[in-house]
């Protein structure tokens, strides 16, 4: 029952993307692909100082690409950006299978949690995660694109490079 829960909650993210509206302006923007797989997205933050007031996510990709892309992007705005590493570390964790910050609240995260029983789409799942923390790295004054690929992030769990296949 919880599992088709969150099945639904993860489509519906995949279908209805929240961040999904270009931002009039960006401070730190990053692209990511999983060339493996073919997942690909895109996030745009607009800051205020250390604190996240917009954020921008478009990923064309499978379904769990797309709706962690999604489920970031709710979670991560007006958080200040030390708040965005910690829960970027805990969503890590969780789909690594090493368990999660029990202090924090996931929200629809907590969807993404059986992925980790399923180590290939581990890598579609860290993505927009991955991405994100290369946009944090580098300012974007300039519309100056940071590329990250799922290799930079080192390989899932026993391995597993990409997702492909498609579905959830």
């Amino acid at each position: 029952m919880l599992d088709d829960l969150y099945r639904e909650l993860i489509l519906d993210h995949y279908r209805s993307p929240r961040g999904a509206a270009p931002l009039e302006r960006t401070d730190r923007r990053a692209e990511g692909q999983n060339p493996l797989c073919g997942d690909e997205c895109t996030v745009s933050l607009r800051l205020d100082g250390e604190k996240v007031l917009q954020v921008g996510f478009r990923g064309r990709g499978c379904s769990i690409s797309v709706a962690s892309g999604s489920m970031m992007a709710g979670e991560i705005e007006g958080l200040s950006l030390a708040e965005v590493r910690r829960l970027e570390a805990s969503v890590k964790s969780m789909l690594q299978g090493k368990g999660r910050d029990p202090s924090l609240d996931l929200g629809d995260l907590e969807a993404l949690e059986g992925v980790a029983r399923f180590p290939v789409r581990v890598k579609c799942a860290l993505l927009p995660w991955t991405t994100l923390l290369e946009a944090l790295s580098r300012k974007d004054p300039a519309g100056e694109r940071a590329r990250v690929t799922t290799e930079q992030a080192g390989p899932g769990p026993g391995g597993a490079a990409g997702g492909g296949g498609g579905g959830i």
